[in-house]
């Protein structure tokens, strides 16, 4: 599996979640939502487009290809697990609980993601879980 910087990570993952709503995503909606420049947004699709993970035409939309989709879905799933965690188990609030797992999620091994994803699973079916309130 090809290795990324957490930056690449984090592009990476922004063109998956803009990807499920338009099925392609645009260089100036990933710089919005990553807060960065369209120059170091194009910088990081030349890097990723020459790795293989997206297909990019020049002004135009970008893809995922089928290994930086998988990749892309590795990333967003430790993602969600780990907000998931901060939020329901923690009752860390949710803008503190995304902030935490991107960071967390470049770094956490699977293993580790597999045993909280157990741990909630487990906990959730206990009498001493209480649902956060929304």
């Amino acid at each position: 599996m090809v290795k990324l910087t957490f930056a690449m990570e984090n592009y990476l993952e922004a063109v998956y979640e803009l990807s499920k709503i338009n099925m392609g995503a645009r260089v100036s909606d990933i710089a919005e939502r990553l807060n960065v420049t369209k120059a170091s947004t194009n910088n990081a699709m030349a890097t990723l487009s020459s790795k293989g993970l997206i297909t990019n035409e020049k002004y135009g939309e970008i893809f995922l290809t089928p290994a930086g989709k998988k990749l892309a879905e590795i990333t967003s799933r430790k993602h969600q697990i780990i907000r998931e965690f901060f939020m329901d188990l923690l009752k860390i609030d949710h803008k503190i609980a995304d902030t935490d797992a991107c960071a967390i999620e470049h770094v956490i091994s699977s293993d580790s993601i597999q045993a909280m994803q157990d741990f909630m699973r487990a906990y959730k079916k206990s009498s001493e879980y209480q649902p956060r309130a929304e």
